[in-house]
């Protein structure tokens, strides 16, 4: 899988694989019917091969297929780290299966006997939660960028900073005078955008960046 690189936003796309062709094409028809974007392959692994995590989406699968089923498959975009939302519209469905499904993320199991408002319904949740998850990962990433703009020292007075220490206790711990001290405090509150501690314990805990209690920058 290509990395996700580009910024021009794309118009999200439904991603069909199964390799029953007439099948395949008759859902396909049945999404183009419907105003959506649809691109088509007849195995998992032409699927990975032309698939970017960049593009916006959600994916339609059979569940059992040549090569990689659609578990396998489900399975690679998990290990990618860029999981696009699954349905499973298969015609060799199980309890054990769906349940397997469903715990790995998927967003519905469906039946090649699924009604047109059961699938488009399917699809809307899967698009809706894509933006969503995309969303939030562009959010995300806006943070890192901030902290990532602090330099080693100022890393290290927020470090205490968020333990509660006052700008005396940080200066004696890091052996710096206490106006200094001051200086990257305003320095580093100022690249992320905050005002009050409060506002800075919020914003590192929303970047993901405490663990155990610990600062990791």
């Amino acid at each position: 899988l290509r990395g996700a690189g580009g910024v021009t936003p794309q118009p999200a796309t439904i991603f069909i694989v199964d390799d029953d062709r007439s099948f395949l094409t008759a859902v396909t028809r049945l999404f183009r019917a419907s105003g959506y974007a649809v691109q088509s392959f007849t195995s998992a692994s032409e699927f990975l091969e032309h698939y970017s995590s960049d593009m916006p989406g959600c994916l339609i699968a059979d569940l059992r297929m040549a090569g990689l089923s659609g578990l396998d498959l489900q399975d690679a975009l998990i290990e990618a780290d860029r999981p696009m939302p699954v349905i499973f519209l298969t015609g060799h469905g199980d309890i054990p299966t769906s349940v397997r499904a469903m715990r790995h993320g998927a967003e519905d199991f469906l039946t090649k006997r699924a009604s047109k408002g059961e699938l488009l319904d399917a699809v809307k949740r899967a698009l809706a939660r894509d933006a969503q998850a995309r969303e939030h990962r562009a959010r995300l990433r806006g943070l890192r960028a901030r902290f990532d703009a602090m330099t080693p020292r100022e890393r290290e007075v927020l470090a205490h900073v968020l333990q509660g220490k006052l700008n005396k206790q940080i200066a004696y711990d890091l052996g710096i005078n206490e106006r200094t001290v001051k200086l990257h405090r305003t320095s580093f509150m100022s690249k992320l955008r905050v005002q009050s501690v409060a506002e800075l314990t919020r914003l590192v805990q929303e970047a993901g960046l405490l663990q155990n209690g610990q600062l990791e920058l």
